[in-house]
């Protein structure tokens, strides 16, 4: 299909960049921007980031390469560059969750907290056999809120966050307005959080991948983005040596 009929809206961690040990070592590989800047112009702007960090984050990432960055799994969207961040109406975890999450967090070494503005993730990368204790944790937490929170499965991580908001719910809120409007939404990611959307893609009649399943590696799905767009360097004329 031409890529003047598509859009992309693609996840960060695991898809266009390798997982790092820790969110804060991630590393943007030579020449992705590059690709993406391509892709956006030959898609006329539509080509959107949506991730369950903030988009603060994404930002200190990929700059202004993307022209839509939705953030904290849909929770937080901005729709264009430079535009206002909007906002989900949606409830802060209650604050003695967070205390009582720091506290075992600093009694399970290698496990790590990540605090998000409605929610907060618990990190057992470091720490694989700390998995169960948190989940326990975050499962009684959430027991008596009446299903205003839910327990997400990341990689190596159990995130609490309102409930309500996915990055489904992102993808059709992103597709209603131009330049993404009209067009098949191409989603592509790599974990659990990313089925809402893939499924949403699908609903809207375009389609979702995933990584390792139809890409085996973050790098190999680099490669494919590479491949729909001609380089930016090409079609200029060769220097003069000078």
């Amino acid at each position: 299909m031409p890529l003047n009929k598509v859009a992309f809206l693609l996840d960060f961690d695991g898809t266009l960049v390798d997982i790092a040990p820790t969110p804060e070592s991630v590393v943007v590989p030579p020449g992705l921007k590059e690709t993406l800047l391509a892709l956006r112009e030959a898609t006329g702007d539509a080509l959107a980031v949506i991730s369950g960090r903030s988009i603060d984050q994404i930002d200190a990432f990929l700059g202004d390469v993307p022209f839509a960055v939705a953030g904290e799994h849909g929770i937080a969207i901005r729709h264009r560059p430079g535009g206002p961040i909007e906002r989900a109406a949606l409830p802060s975890v209650p604050s003695q969750w967070v205390i009582e999450a720091q506290a075992l967090v600093a009694s399970l070494p290698g496990t790590r907290l990540e605090r998000k503005v409605g929610g907060f993730v618990l990190h057992y990368r470091g720490a694989p056999e700390a998995e169960g204790q948190l989940r326990k944790a975050a499962e009684a937490w959430v027991k008596d809120e009446g299903g205003k929170f839910h327990i997400q499965a990341a990689k190596m991580a159990w995130e609490i966050r309102p409930a309500g908001v996915d990055k489904g719910y992102a993808v059709e809120l992103l597709m209603e307005n131009a330049p993404f409007a009209g067009r098949r939404p191409v989603f592509v990611g790599d974990d659990v959080t990313d089925e809402d959307a893939i499924r949403a893609a699908v609903r809207l009649g375009g389609a979702g991948f995933r990584i390792p399943v139809d890409f085996p590696t973050p790098a190999v799905f680099r490669s494919w983005l590479a491949s729909l767009v001609p380089s930016r360097d090409e079609g200029r004329p060769a220097g003069n040596g000078a």
